[in-house]
């Protein structure tokens, strides 16, 4: 007689495998947004199941997510490969962003009690700071710019919001990150974004969303100038950059 405590073998078998293929998922994923694997990479399920320690079973089960969420095709018995960006389904989901976050600072700014001050306290103390203390670390910056946008929809209340938004975020992170391959959308990235806080600081939140909506479409300008050359830079600067 099996317990919850003491689950069928075939059970527990099927969560190790469920548990390995996660883990396999979003090692490729981080894979795929820094750079490590980049758009018309070919790779086999043994090569991946080699490198990883784990055996083909989960990794199969994790490029058929990959597959399904776009990041990957299966090549007719010549494995896998990595697909070219979706320019037309970028557009779209930055679109999507635009209406989230620019609803978020206007909520933000009409003084709601479930605007979570707490969260936006903290995205002061890392961009409202002199310049001589901005971090020059462009992997850190893409990550505490993708960190400011996800807290601004979640300071604003709005649950549901917040987890649309983290969707998107997900599917957008890859060339979001190739936006801070140069230094001086680093800088202005800083000054945007301590122009936004100030609005929102001030409840004004027809310039907050003015200044967003200004910051969002200066990135989603870059994203279509995006060229596997650029891909492959990042890739460059990614195997040399400190994690």
């Amino acid at each position: 007689m099996h317990t919850a405590s003491n689950p069928p073998a075939s059970l527990a078998a099927a969560l190790v495998h469920r548990s390995r293929a996660n883990e396999v998922y979003e090692e490729l994923k981080r894979d795929v947004s820094e750079f490590k694997l980049v758009p018309g990479d070919r790779f086999t399920e043994t090569e991946i199941s080699e490198r990883l320690g784990v055996s083909r079973t989960p990794v199969r089960q994790a490029l058929f997510r990959l597959q399904q969420e776009g990041f990957v095709e299966v090549l007719f018995r010549s494995g896998w490969r990595v697909l070219p960006f979706d320019f037309d389904k970028f557009e779209q989901l930055y679109d999507l962003r635009m209406v989230l976050e620019t609803t978020a600072v206007q909520r933000l700014c009409a003084g709601s009690q479930a605007v979570d001050t707490a969260l936006l306290a903290e995205l002061n103390a890392i961009w409202l700071v002199p310049a001589a203390q901005r971090s020059t670390d462009h992997v850190q910056v893409a990550q505490w710019d993708e960190a400011f946008h996800c807290a601004l929809v979640a300071a604003a209340g709005n649950a549901e919001m917040a987890r649309v938004h983290r969707d998107v975020t997900d599917r957008i992170r890859i060339i979001r990150r190739l936006d801070f391959i140069k230094q001086p959308r680093v800088d202005a990235t800083y000054e945007e974004h301590a122009k936004i806080l100030k609005a929102v600081q001030a409840k004004r939140g027809d310039q907050a969303a003015m200044l967003l909506r200004a910051h969002i479409e200066t990135s989603q300008a870059e994203v279509r100038k995006i060229t596997l050359h650029q891909v492959h830079l990042a890739r460059q600067a990614g195997s040399t950059t400190p994690r």
